[in-house]
């Protein structure tokens, strides 16, 4: 399975496309990094997504709920936790609806986006993969 990070730019956020959660999360494994999973099936709105997010990622109570305390989530607040082996992050499902529309999609990815370049500026690989539904 680590042939499988070893095909994938270590800072991008794109589709899931070809890969199956399972084999990330094996592949993750397999050269220690962080494997963090969000299913986001039944999540409607902006807050919904975050809520779920927060959630699965264990974020610590006092997590804001918006794009900002996100990417600090993401960034310094994990920084500030020490040495980082890397990160394969999956959002399942994604909402496609006009509650959530593409332009709310485009700045959830965004935020992984900009999480990505912090990681890359540390030379810490941050592999993001989503899904809609």
């Amino acid at each position: 399975m680590t042939m499988l990070l070893q095909t994938v730019r270590p800072n991008i956020v794109q589709a899931i496309r070809a890969y199956r959660v399972d084999d990330l999360m094996q592949a993750a494994e397999d050269v220690q990094q962080h494997f963090l999973y969000a299913n986001l099936t039944g999540a409607q709105t902006k807050q919904d997504v975050l809520e779920r997010i927060a959630e699965s990622f264990l974020f610590p109570p006092h997590f804001g709920k918006n794009l900002d305390a996100l990417y600090d989530c993401m960034t310094d607040l994990v920084n500030k936790a020490g040495a980082q082996p890397g990160f394969v992050v999956v959002l399942e499902q994604l909402p496609d609806n006009p509650r959530f529309d593409r332009e709310a999609r485009e700045q959830l990815l965004d935020v992984f986006r900009d999480a990505a370049d912090f990681w890359a500026e540390r030379r810490i690989p941050f592999r993001c993969f989503y899904s809609f539904r």
